[in-house]
């Protein structure tokens, strides 16, 4: 899918919404807000519709929760101390996204990360944003068919194994946009926590296909109760892409897994000193993480932490990180951000 064509795709999203009264503006936000987050403030629309806070947006949003098409998530003033939830199963079926997780309800703190992911969306106009699963897989399955990627090539989580193994593509549900004039590739990334252990599972969830494109940017977004956090994100950055494994130490790193696995199957299982020293060379968090990611995805996984594909990219000026604080208020409630 070519992104003019992706562009036409969402048009006709929009479309689809007017009947059902909209104005064309307001159908395109409710086609954003339902792919990108499920979740709006009344901000958040005046800012895309280029309007005022005052009666213009006080009449859609009553229309909104009087049909039915949504609800309110938070109580206080009027407007301002809200925020709406579009759950109504006839606006997602309507855009063929029915089985869309942002229509079914969240915890409070899931919520409020999706509001910080709609202004990451409407931040930045330029670019067009893939947001469901099924869009990125399409988009990128066409972009880079000359590789003829496989589901399991892209980033995914694994449930299940054998014939009845199931694929969930592009997991993390961050939005990825993507600009035409420059053929850079936007990946984001929300900081919900002060370790950065999920964020590396992100980013070797990514290798593969990042590794595949010409230009790219990660842009690792920062509510402020974490800006301490920022340095071991940072860390982590440099030793997923810049710093890849030798040869010989990803063999190895291989054995020392494997052996793990088997030491768990066998309560009578003896180390030896190459296990040892194994286990004292791979005790970094890094090696953590890329345990588990291993257990899930197999041996190919060890082979990008060795790959100088990435750490090329950098060199070359083709990649890069930026870390973003986030400086809006979210009805009081960021710092429910992370909290399970």
């Amino acid at each position: 899918m070519s992104l003019l064509n992706f562009r036409d795709v969402v048009a006709e999203r929009a479309a689809c919404l007017v009947p059902l009264g909209f104005t064309e503006r307001q159908a395109r936000f409710l086609t954003t807000v339902m792919a990108h987050s499920g979740v709006f403030l009344e901000r958040q629309y005046c800012r895309f519709a280029g309007i005022a806070h005052g009666q213009k947006s006080h009449d859609f949003i009553d229309r909104l929760v009087q049909r039915g098409f949504a609800r309110v998530e938070a109580t206080g003033h009027r407007y301002q101390g809200r925020f709406y939830h579009l759950h109504h199963k006839r606006l997602y079926s309507l855009i063929g996204q029915t089985d869309n997780r942002n229509r079914k309800r969240a915890n409070r703190s899931r919520m409020i990360e999706r509001l910080m992911l709609l202004d990451i969306v409407l931040d930045d106009r330029e670019v067009l944003w893939l947001g469901t699963e099924s869009d990125k897989a399409r988009y990128f399955q066409e972009r880079l068919a000359q590789y003829r990627m496989q589901p399991n090539e892209l980033p995914h989580l694994a449930f299940g194994s054998g014939p009845t193994q199931t694929l969930r593509l592009f997991a993390d549900k961050l939005p990825i946009g993507v600009d035409a004039l420059s053929d850079r590739y936007a990946f984001t990334y929300l900081i919900t926590r002060s370790s950065p252990l999920e964020f590396r599972s992100f980013l070797m969830r990514h290798y593969s296909l990042m590794r595949l494109l010409l230009r790219w940017t990660l842009r690792v977004y920062v509510p402020r109760k974490f800006e301490k956090a920022i340095p071991g994100f940072k860390h982590a950055v440099n030793e997923e892409f810049r710093r890849p494994l030798r040869p010989s130490d990803g063999e190895e790193l291989l054995w020392f897994f494997r052996q793990r696995q088997e030491a768990a199957r066998q309560p009578a299982f003896v180390s030896d000193a190459r296990y040892l020293e194994a286990a004292k060379q791979f005790s970094a968090p890094r090696f953590g993480v890329l345990e588990k990611v291993w257990r899930l995805h197999g041996d190919d996984v060890i082979w990008n932490v060795y790959s100088k594909g990435i750490e090329n990219q950098f060199d070359i000026g083709r990649a890069s990180v930026e870390f973003i604080v986030l400086s809006r208020q979210y009805l009081h409630l960021a710092h429910l951000v992370g909290v399970a």
